[in-house]
């Protein structure tokens, strides 16, 4: 089994993980960490071989997805799996939570909004005056005992009333470890420097490049507040163009081990929900002092190049600038200007910045074509939005529109993050010496998982090419995505893929990006919002200053690429569960109504579904078909009725009917009704 929704469900993981070790029939006590609970069942992986152990719930002992544990090892089960008991808990993944006040038979409890935790937690006496039922709170747990018995716990704040909209927004980000509010000290840091910010501007015009002559403007989205990228335009005398990528600079207002520093890191990113950002740092910085806003002048660092017609770049230049943007864009207002000017008529043609925007666009393409004939993959997907009303729940949801402005940005963000790295790497082997840029890098494909991958599209009648290595290349991973293009299973093979890859994180050793097919890679293009940036423009201002760069910030560096990297899967998961939360409460309305959907995952309890046009995904109970006894076929990814051999499988277009929308377990019922 991969994940909840939808890499090919087999409702077993692969016998290939068990190994001799667990196989030799003894008794054993294994160290490792439990991967993931779904349903009645927690997946156990050995430090020593990832072999995987199926422990059921009532056996964990209260452990947690992410605990370090030790567990006993017993016989296999009639699966022909091993199963085990948790008999102690090394560390834990988490101590504090996000629940919400009930009236139990015992007094008032704490019951945790994630329903794989398996502990309730009894209020002490003296605290009961301050809370009433529906109240969301924030718990640390203080003594851990395994439901129904009652866990210990402190609570930590009140976050708000259940059911409403701010309250559980927060409690979601607050859950994955990301705080609402900054710390005293850092707000009043924050201040400090916004209120030197004049003077700073002043000393910094001397000893930077002047380029707010120079046209420049942003384009982002039209909710955006924080600005931290800009393009300018220069057409040259030779035919060329001098185009600037410029980034907040950040790391001048933010410095090594102030308190701003020091929340950013442990922050690590920021976080966007349906309806709101949870920044990385406070909003003098990042959304004012920092944000390259138009026809301010502002700080920044930048990437300058010359670059031919033909997109071919001729020479670059990074260093500290001071610039001010002439224009902020939207994406749709940039593609209004490109689609007027590309009906050819002299009026349309003269509106604002046309000829800058539609030779951006022109070498942008050039770009992509390269990038695309080296083997990078294209794993763009349909992403959702949400129109909220004043109250914040969901009143649309729709399908956000991939335009040229967003891969027009895309590629010359892309291009900073890869001639910077690319700098940054070869300067420090000329001269011999590591410097500790955090890179981003993306590993080959698993081997194992790839085979895996191409088994499950053959069985949805497609073919995805191996090398006898069992290897592939992302050109082989671009003929796969053309045979699925505007086909009903396109999203759920890109789905399937990106999750047979090995996942892009931030590292000091180099090793490249396999996805996007480049040699060297790092992120540099918004600090405002993501922490290895900042450490980027650190590093890049060292070496073109002159200053001593020293290796014993290497192990420092490792650490924060480490926990940046953390931090952004956490992040991914909040706002995964942000949108999950609105679709379902968008659904709620609609019980008893029916909807085009796709069978996104099969197990052996049932099948998942999702409406095509929200995404808002179900489960399908096996025992709600009916008419037949259904069973998992593991081999094609199908469900198949014993009698009459009817067939659901993966990426199978079916209607559904919503039969319930439940936002306290996250969860939406379906039933086929075709």
């Amino acid at each position: 089994m991969k994940n909840k929704k939808g890499f090919w469900k087999k409702g077993r993981e692969s016998k290939n993980n068990i190994t001799p070790q667990v196989n030799s029939g003894k008794i054993k006590i294994i160290k490792g960490k439990i991967r993931a609970i779904r349903g009645h069942t927690a997946y156990f992986v050995s430090d020593i071989d990832n072999s995987t152990v199926e422990i059921p719930t009532r056996q964990i002992n209260t452990a947690m997805a992410g605990d370090k544990v030790e567990i006993k090892l017993f016989k296999k089960n009639k699966a022909g799996f091993h199963e085990g008991e948790v008999i102690k808990i090394m560390s834990r993944a988490k101590s504090y939570f996000v629940g919400t006040i009930e009236l139990s038979k015992n007094g008032m409890v704490v019951i945790p909004d994630d329903r794989r935790i398996k502990v309730t937690v009894k209020i002490a006496p003296e605290k009961i005056d301050a809370l009433k039922t529906n109240d969301k709170v924030r718990v640390k747990i203080t003594k851990w005992i395994q439901a129904p018995a009652f866990s210990e716990g402190e609570i930590i704040t009140k976050l708000g009333t259940k059911g409403e909209n701010s309250t559980e927004m927060n409690s979601i980000a607050i859950d994955k470890g990301f705080d609402i509010d900054f710390p005293e000290k850092v707000l009043n840091e924050s201040k400090k420097v916004f209120e030197n910010n004049k003077k700073i501007l002043k000393d910094e015009l001397a000893k930077r490049k002047d380029l707010r002559n120079t046209l420049t403007f942003t384009i982002d989205p039209i909710t955006a507040k924080d600005f931290d990228d800009a393009i300018s335009f220069k057409k040259l005398p030779n035919e060329n163009f001098e185009i600037g990528v410029h980034i907040a600079d950040v790391s001048h207002y933010v410095t090594e081990k102030s308190e701003l520093d020091k929340e950013a890191y442990e922050r690590g990113c920021s976080v966007y929900l349906p309806d709101r950002t949870i920044p990385m740092l406070p909003f003098e910085l990042s959304d004012n002092l920092c944000s390259l806003s138009e026809g301010d002048e502002k700080l920044a660092f930048s990437a300058i190049f010359e670059i031919n017609p033909r997109g071919k770049v001729l020479s670059k230049w990074f260093g500290k600038s001071v610039i001010k943007s002439a224009k902020r864009f939207t994406y749709e207002s940039a593609q209004e200007v490109l689609n007027a000017g590309s009906t050819g008529s002299p009026q349309a043609k003269s509106g604002q910045y046309f000829d800058e925007l539609n030779t951006l666009n022109k070498i942008a393409k050039i770009f992509r074509k390269e990038k695309w004939q080296k083997g990078a993959i294209d794993f763009e997907q349909d992403e959702i939005a949400f129109e909220l009303d004043e109250t914040g729940k969901p009143i649309r949801i729709y399908k956000k529109q991939r335009l040229d402005t967003h891969k027009l940005v895309e590629e010359f963000m892309l291009l900073a993050n890869k001639e910077v790295a690319e700098y940054v790497f070869k300067i420090g082997k000329k001269i011999g010496k590591l410097f500790p840029l955090p890179y981003r890098i993306h590993d080959y494909p698993d081997k194992d998982k790839i085979t895996e991958l191409a088994v499950f599209v053959k069985a949805l009648g497609h073919e995805l090419f191996i090398g006898k290595t069992g290897s592939i290349t992302g050109k082989d991973m671009q003929a796969l995505f053309a045979q699925v293009e505007g086909k009903a299973e396109e999203a759920l093979v890109k789905t399937a893929a990106i999750r047979s890859m090995a996942k892009a994180v931030y590292s000091t050793k180099n090793i490249g990006h396999f996805g996007l097919a480049f040699e060297y890679y790092a992120h540099f293009t918004s600090p405002i919002r993501r922490y290895p940036d900042l450490l980027v423009h650190r590093i890049l201002n060292k070496i073109l200053s002159g200053e001593k760069v020293e290796e014993k910030n290497l192990a420092f560096y490792e650490k924060a690429c480490m926990h940046s990297t953390d931090q952004e899967i956490k992040a991914s998961e909040a706002e995964r569960d942000g949108r999950k939360y609105k679709q379902i409460e968008f659904m709620l309305d609609k019980v008893g109504q029916t909807f085009d959907g796709m069978i996104t995952g099969v197990t052996e309890w049932g099948i998942y579904a999702e409406d095509t046009e929200t995404k808002a995904e179900g489960m399908i109970k096996l025992s709600s078909l009916g008419d037949d006894y259904y069973k998992l076929d593991a081999k094609t990814y199908s469900i198949i009725g014993e009698k009459t051999k009817k067939i659901y499988s993966l990426g199978q277009k079916i209607k559904i009917k919503l039969v319930s929308a439940d936002l306290d377990r996250k969860q939406m019922d379906y039933q086929i009704t075709n």
